[in-house]
């Protein structure tokens, strides 16, 4: 027998051991998709204000904002097309996608430019971390969702946070352009490699399904997107808590990723700190899934998404309670933020499978994922209106107030029991 027909012979398992092999390759694909996002934590605000002389911080905070809109609404299409598409398929548009980004961000002649990158990311990061999170949830199955995303977040974030200290030292050494943006070549060009040598899920997906029960009347999906958005978005209580969970969530890394540069260069930090501050974040909060996904299996999820959202909030009390010190407000701000991020990102994500039946889950991740990328646009903008009218410390104390009501929510409306 050739190895093409052992292959084709071995029965497909659900697992993490028994898929190691492909499981890993989405982890190194995934390092590839956070490591291209990364390019723009240290830099690119900066770019905005001191190399096109923006004044308006909403101005500099466009580029998020059009890169949240886009993620989030081809977060909700990735739902939907992978009822037409493979998911492998989807990967590789995305990859192609993002080939441009790394050229526009380093070259640009004009700001429009790197706004009009930020929307080709946006739909690059909107496919390529869908696929790989979907991907991992089809090969490991019900029992071990939480360190399936966990792993997944982790290696994603990890690349965000170790790739904006990358582009702080480079910044510093070289300036803010282009030797820090085109280290995203590298990323683009083995992301696409490792895509075309990963194996869809198709198969994994068929088994799942075959094993689950059939879902009540109550839980099947009615046909098309427009139900499960609205299941998800609101009809179902504890989907609605992870929905706004989610949007808080991100909406404070999109407010932090335009204010945090512009916030403590103000106060008197160069590249090379205000890099080490944008990258522990991301950093920690990418290491720190790796536990608490597992965690999510073991406790539930509840309880990591209601302490991770306070912990953020302390996060912000922390950066303005020690600016006098700015260096330990923002890397003790940064710690926090990224322990509670950690902590809430995985659970989120394996709450909301575990209340999606596996005929409508893929709709309902694009359907939350939309949600919580929205927040980044949300934060991008609540920050650039507020940093306008009232300053930057303002902009602060409103993600604060936020994060701890979601926080309250989150235990009012989630529940631990899948429901239906």
């Amino acid at each position: 027998m050739t190895g093409a027909a052992v292959a084709a012979a071995r029965p497909v398992r659900l697992g993490l051991r028994e898929n190691w092999a492909q499981f890993t390759l989405l982890v190194v694909t995934n390092v590839c998709v956070g490591g291209l996002v990364g390019l723009e934590r240290t830099t690119v605000p900066l770019i905005g204000a001191e190399t096109f002389g923006l004044a308006s911080d909403l101005a500099v905070f466009a580029f998020i904002i059009a890169f949240g809109v886009t993620k989030a609404l081809t977060n909700l299409a990735a739902g939907a097309l992978i009822g037409r598409f493979r998911r492998k398929q989807l990967l590789l548009a995305g990859w192609l996608l993002g080939l441009p980004v790394p050229f526009a961000l380093a070259y640009a002649p004009a700001w429009g430019w790197i706004v009009a990158a930020n929307v080709l990311l946006g739909v690059n990061q909107g496919l390529t971390w869908s696929m790989t999170v979907n991907m991992k949830i089809d090969l490991v199955g019900p029992a071990r969702r939480g360190l399936a995303t966990g792993l997944n977040e982790a290696a994603g974030y990890a690349a965000v946070g170790g790739t904006a200290l990358l582009t702080g030292y480079l910044a510093t050494r070289y300036g803010l352009r282009p030797a820090p943006e085109l280290i995203g070549v590298v990323f683009v060009v083995a992301g696409l490699l490792l895509s075309i040598v990963v194996r869809d899920t198709a198969a994994h997906v068929a088994l799942e399904l075959a094993q689950h029960p059939k879902p009540s009347t109550a839980a099947a999906q009615p046909p098309g997107l427009a139900a499960t958005f609205a299941r998800t978005s609101w009809g179902h209580r504890s989907l609605r808590g992870a929905c706004q969970a989610g949007l808080v969530n991100n909406l404070n890394d999109g407010l932090t990723w335009g204010v945090f540069p512009l916030l403590f260069t103000d106060h008197g930090l160069g590249l090379a700190a205000v890099g080490l501050i944008k990258g522990l974040y991301p950093l920690l909060w990418g290491l720190g899934q790796i536990p608490t996904g597992h965690l999510a299996d073991r406790v539930g999820r509840k309880p990591l998404i209601i302490t991770g959202m306070l912990v953020q909030a302390s996060g912000f009390v922390a950066a303005l309670a020690l600016l006098d010190r700015p260096l330990l407000a923002g890397v003790l701000s940064a710690v926090m933020l990224g322990l509670g991020t950690a902590m809430v990102y995985p659970a989120l994500i394996a709450s909301v499978s575990d209340h999606a039946h596996p005929v409508w889950r893929a709709n309902a991740l694009g359907t939350y994922r939309f949600w919580r990328d929205i927040g980044y646009a949300a934060g991008a903008l609540v920050a650039g209106v507020l940093a306008d009218a009232l300053g930057l410390n303002a902009t602060v104390v409103a993600a604060t107030a936020l994060t701890a009501a979601s926080g309250l929510l989150a235990a009012r409306w989630i529940s631990d029991r899948p429901a239906g």
